[in-house]
């Protein structure tokens, strides 16, 4: 998937407040100028106090919405970067007066569209004010937020931390305004459209307010307030469950044969001198990994051993010492042998220690999930859905519950050969290795590992001398440049928050139009977000015949050259970069008209899809050579025999690691489309008998292939993606996986540089952004309708 990104749909609901700051000091000053002009001796009617226009004609918000725009680079003293609105290096003082200025103005801009009249609503006092507001302001919004990812100083990301929950609780509190909801309600009523994208964005609109209960009464609105309060603080007691646990497991040194000295040597260890192996993922992985059993060989020795001085030890006699002595060291070799001999078993069962430890953690978390799906499923009745499942597909490419179960299930079912298959070779293995032991669950790192370095030959060390990352930066650039007919130039002597950052120009390289901008901030620093994502920082639009640029920041934790280091790239690294980078892409070729459907601002299922397009790149011969050249003599670049393994590698063990992200995804869909569903029973036991009405359940059982789950473990309880950021959508990440390969296997795969390919990708599936249906644009670049064929095939390829 995707790497690790901040949550985009709080992007979604702040850029509700963008253009408002803009506006509002427009609004002003507007009225102001507006009412001096008639008549000196003028005094409006009307409370004491409120600046409040009640009446404004059509002309009057014309001028004032164009006064709006004029005033704001003034009001903001934006920066000479021309056509953004970004504001790079603010300090703590101008974040603060920032986002007081951000909010007053919004609340302005939605007061005088809340005001008008419902027999008066038109595009120009309703929709427009609204649309500027969302474009204009967002940039300025970004400006205060997005130093929390990037400062250097603690000061300014807490103070960055701050502005957000700020324009958080404003954006909430507009999204409940029910005088701005009937208002954009009557003007959705009259149908007056004059593009298809204005009839979308305003059902977007009534839409985005219908799903925060604007359409119910004061009664049930004050109730779903309620329950989401609820919600929310049972979500956070969940993960803060997950963050403060502290668990551990001790073992001795024979009981982790197998783990790198380098691993040892950053473990605590207790008073009596055993090795602390925490329950955080990072341990857990490593000895699921690495942590070697008893083979057959020594096992076969010890028991040999252990009867051999058995029998010596039967027959004393045959040694001259004393009696005393004779039995004494016969009983201490004994025992010698006996630790010898059971220390041997004990070491195959360090990993399965782990791995129930690892399962059994936060069991209190176990409640707080079954009562956060009881208020999902409360708060999603009252809205009209029939579950919380069918509340969140509704405005996804999925758009139902059914249609997730439906696509998982006959993901699962074309899988079921070829991880038959797999799961065969892994048994195979243990075979070899431990004897007739049955194959657990918690085999299943380690045997792929193994099998994978012995039938691959892929040294990932090695492979990391050929990506030096300024060389894989200009191979990225190279290829999409020459894929989507784009010309990149970096921009000297930018305004940047560190001296790391570069700031790159976007043309279109047959028009030379400028398209927009992207700023790369790739290496590592103290303080700096840790994961690799791109923020929007200005969306793309198009209002009044004036076009705003999109405005990209590409993050990310590589170490830079430094010394005698040359700044290498592990492959993992050089793969979130590219699909990264399709992101930043896909912002930039944005072509709407509303900022609501810029660039990333898209359907979560639809959204991932081109950047998993590209991440193809990162596997085939003729874009390696282009990424890639051994560190100290970058003509020499990745070989032919390197690129077949990685590309083997791909897709090793494809079907069985599919089939448990498939199995946490049906656990998620079951519990968020299914009411009073027995959690415990349903990830504990995974068995038909559970819910014998159910064939999804039937389902999940198959999914493992008989794999039964460890004895005592639930992992319900520390699933957070159902707990909070992806309930009832953990299967977006295969969704998008599943329309990209279709994509890339029908379109790119037989000439990966094809240029008029490329363009209608661009044309067809990037520049529309929101503004038209998913499933439409995909049909409309694959000249039918999506399939899963390509998909499936593609995973078949490895066996």
């Amino acid at each position: 998937m995707t790497s690790h990104k901040p949550d985009r749909s709080k992007n979604n609901l702040i850029a509700l407040t963008g253009l408002t700051a803009v506006i509002a000091v427009a609004v002003k000053f507007a009225i102001y100028k507006i009412n001096s002009k008639r008549n000196n001796n003028f005094k409006p009617k009307g409370l004491g106090g409120s600046n409040v226009r009640v009446s404004l004609s059509v002309s009057e918000i014309r001028k004032l919405t164009d006064r709006v725009i004029a005033d704001s680079k003034a009001v903001y003293d934006a920066v000479g970067l021309g056509g953004s609105n970004v504001r790079v290096s603010l300090s703590v003082s101008e974040i603060r007066k920032l986002t007081d200025r951000v909010i007053a103005d919004s609340k302005a801009v939605y007061d005088a569209v809340g005001s008008v009249a419902l027999d008066k609503v038109t595009y120009t006092n309703v929709i427009l004010p609204l649309e500027e507001l969302e474009a204009k302001q967002f940039p300025l919004v970004q400006s205060c937020v997005f130093p929390k990812f990037v400062s250097s100083s603690e000061e300014v990301r807490k103070v960055s931390a701050e502005a957000e929950r700020r324009i958080d609780a404003h954006v909430s509190a507009c999204s409940q305004r029910e005088d701005v909801y009937r208002v954009v309600k009557a003007f959705a009523t009259k149908g007056e459209w004059t593009s298809m994208e204005l009839k979308r964005y305003t059902q977007f609109l009534v839409k985005d307010f219908e799903r925060n209960g604007m359409n119910l009464t004061l009664t049930k609105r004050e109730e779903l307030q309620r329950l989401k309060a609820q919600i929310d603080e049972l979500s956070m007691r969940y993960i803060r469950n997950l963050n403060d646990d502290n668990s551990f497991l001790l073992f001795d040194h024979s009981e982790l044969l197998g783990m790198p000295l380098e691993f040892l040597k950053t473990l605590e260890k207790s008073e009596n001198n055993k090795y602390k192996i925490s329950l955080r993922s990072h341990h857990v992985s490593a000895v699921l990994d690495l942590c070697k059993v008893c083979t057959i060989e020594v096992r076969k020795i010890a028991e040999i051993l252990y009867f051999l001085f058995w029998v010596i030890s039967s027959f004393g006699s045959l040694f001259s010492c004393s009696l005393s002595i004779r039995f004494g060291i016969l009983r201490a070799v004994k025992l010698c042998m006996l630790i010898f001999f059971f220390t041997l078993l004990k070491v195959g069962a360090t990993r399965k220690a782990v791995a129930v430890a690892y399962g059994r953690r936060c069991e209190a978390n176990l409640p707080l999930l079954e009562k956060l799906v009881q208020l999902r499923h409360k708060s999603a009745r009252l809205l009209g859905y029939t579950n919380y499942a069918d509340f969140v597909t509704d405005r996804r490419m999925a758009m139902s519950s059914s249609k997730v179960f439906e696509f998982l299930e006959e993901i699962s079912a074309s899988l079921n050969d070829l991880a038959s298959q797999e799961l065969s070779l892994l048994k195979n293995a243990k075979k070899k290795e431990e004897g007739e032991i049955p194959f657990g669950i918690e085999d299943l790192p380690y045997y792929v590992k193994k099998v994978e370095e012995e039938q691959i030959d892929l040294d990932f060390e090695v492979v990391k001398q050929y990506f030096p990352v300024h060389l894989v930066q200009s191979g990225i650039f190279k290829v999409c440049q020459d894929l989507f007919g784009l010309r990149f130039e970096k921009v000297t002597d930018a305004e940047v928050w560190h001296s790391d950052v570069q700031l790159f120009s976007v043309f279109d390289l047959n028009t030379t139009d400028l398209l927009g901008y992207f700023y790369l901030d790739i290496y590592a620093r103290e303080g700096k977000y840790g994961h690799t994502c791109v923020l929007p920082l200005q969306n793309g639009s198009l209002t009044n015949g004036s076009r705003q640029i999109p405005v990209a920041l590409l993050i990310a934790q590589v170490k830079n050259e430094v010394g005698d280091n040359p700044g290498l790239l592990r492959f993992s690294e050089v793969l979130k970069l590219f699909h990264e980078f399709g992101h930043v892409v896909h912002h930039i070729c944005n072509r709407t008209s509303f900022a609501k459907f810029s660039g990333l601002r898209l359907d979560p299922d639809f959204v991932e899809i081109p950047a998993q397009v590209l991440e193809n790149w990162c596997y085939e011969e003729a874009s390696l050579r282009l990424i890639s050249g051994f560190h100290q003599d970058i003509t020499k670049p990745i070989s032919d025999d390197v690129c077949k393994s990685l590309k083997r590698w791909r897709r090793f063990f494809s079907a069985l690691k599919l089939k448990q992200e498939i199995l946490y995804c049906l656990f998620d869909q079951i519990i968020h489309s299914t009411e009073n569903v027995d959690i415990i029973a349903l990830f504990k036991h995974l068995h038909p008998k559970v819910f014998s009405a159910s064939v999804l359940v039937r389902s999940i059982y198959q999914v493992m292939l008989g794999l039964p789950m460890l004895e005592g473990t639930n992992p319900a309880s520390s699933f957070p993606s159902s707990a909070i950021g992806s309930e009832a959508a953990c299967y977006s990440h295969i969704w998008s996986q599943v329309f990209a390969a279709d994509v890339y296997a029908s379109k790119f795969r037989d000439n990966i540089f094809n240029q008029y390919v490329g363009m209608q990708f661009r044309n067809k599936v990037m520049a529309p952004g929101g503004s038209k249906e998913p499933i439409e644009l995909l049909s409309d670049f694959l000249g039918r309708e999506p399939s899963i064929q390509a998909f499936v095939n593609s995973k078949s390829e490895s066996f």
